[in-house]
Parts: structure tokens; C-alpha cells; sequence
């Protein structure tokens, strides 16, 4: 059986950092593509999480393990501990209650997975510069239709993590599908972060 093609770019850093046969819980999972990915790469089992009628139902078209519930409500149902990693995939954003989620993702997970588009990105800040709400691959929404409430950068991020006891174990910043290694902070359209609980964080650059 030959393994799809991953559908967006930070799958392949995600997948990178799943252990064979690892238990994951995907927050936000939408039509289950990235368990699918996951699961034809890595032999992972586990579950998806959405609130939208139409993605738990592409989730179970695509044979996913499902659960209907908001993100904003915890997750409360999961044991502490009860998967090897819980990945929150360009979903933080659109979220309310960040450090709520966050440390209830440590909580129910050994380690934890996040991406996001990065609003420092320097054709954001061109877009910015411009007078423009910024508008990419990365964030496809107008300024009037958006889900996204909580926009940040690397640099909010790595911050963030340092002041709330988060340790972040990597980072895979990303541009056109390809690691940037380089001023980052700028040059970076979407990052990766794998976390667990501990105290922490690499530097950012730029």
C-alpha cells in the first residue's frame, strides 16, 4: 500500500516526530486527514476531535475515530496521560482560552504538537506595512470572515512557552513547504513546536 501525500506542510514535521504505533488524540482535526496521514506513515492509532457537523462526518467517511466537542469546553473526557501526543494542527489561533488548552493538552498527553502560521512572516508584515489586514496561504481569511482571534509570531510564542512552564523539544519553521533555518521569526510562514511540561525553550531568531 503506498502512503498519500501529505495534505499541507506541516504534516510531514508532525509525522517526523510520531512514534510508530503512538496514540494520538488530533484537536480540531477537520476531515481526519492528518490521522489518515498518521496513520498510513506511522501505524498511529487514536482519535479526532471537532465541533463541526461536516467534519465529523468526512471523519467518518475517512474510517477516523471521532468525537463531536468544543475545544473551548477542555477536555475533561480524557484521562491525564492517555495518549503519547496530542497535536493541536493551525488551530491555536482560532482559540479562546490558549493557556487553558495548552496545559490541558500536557495534561492529557505525554508530549504535545502545535502549528500555526506565523504573523511576523515578512510578506505579513508587507501586507501590514501596506495598510492591509494580511491575506496567504497560511491565513486565507478576510479581515470580516476570519476564525482567527489570537493572531502571533515566534518570538509571542517562545515567550509564551518560557513564562508558563512549557519546554519546547523542537521547532520546524517552515516557508513554501521548505525549513527555514534563517531568521526565522521572518523569513518563516508556518512553525511547528513539539512541547511537553517542563521548564524551557529554545531562542528565537529575529
Amino acid at each position: 500500500m503506498i502512503a498519500a501525500l501529505p495534505a499541507r506542510s506541516d504534516f510531514s514535521a508532525i509525522a517526523g516526530w510520531i512514534k510508530p504505533g503512538a496514540h494520538v488524540l488530533d484537536l480540531g482535526c477537520g476531515d481526519g486527514s492528518l490521522l489518515r496521514f498518521l496513520k498510513e506513515t506511522r501505524g498511529a492509532t487514536g482519535y479526532g476531535v471537532d465541533i463541526a457537523d461536516d467534519n465529523v462526518l468526512a471523519c467518518v467517511k475517512n474510517r477516523i475515530n471521532v468525537i463531536q466537542s468544543d475545544l473551548e469546553a477542555g477536555l475533561s473526557g480524557f484521562d491525564s496521560g492517555s495518549f503519547d501526543c496530542v497535536v493541536l494542527s493551525q488551530t491555536l489561533q482560532a482559540m479562546k482560552h490558549t493557556e487553558r488548552l495548552l496545559k490541558e493538552i500536557l495534561r492529557v498527553g505525554r508530549e504535545g504538537i502545535v502549528s500555526f502560521p506565523n504573523f511576523a512572516y515578512w510578506r505579513t508584515r508587507l501586507q501590514l506595512m501596506a495598510g492591509h489586514m494580511p491575506v496567504s496561504k497560511e491565513l486565507p481569511y478576510q479581515w470580516y470572515d476570519t476564525p482567527n482571534i489570537h493572531l502571533f509570531t515566534l518570538a509571542d510564542f517562545e515567550k509564551f512557552c518560557r513564562g508558563h512552564g512549557v519546554r519546547i523539544l523542537e521547532r520546524v519553521v517552515l516557508a513554501g513547504g521548505r525549513p527555514v533555518t534563517t531568521w526565522p521569526n521572518m523569513l518563516g510562514a508556518l512553525a511547528v513546536y513539539r512541547l511537553d511540561r517542563a521548564g524551557g525553550a529554545v531562542p528565537v531568531s529575529a
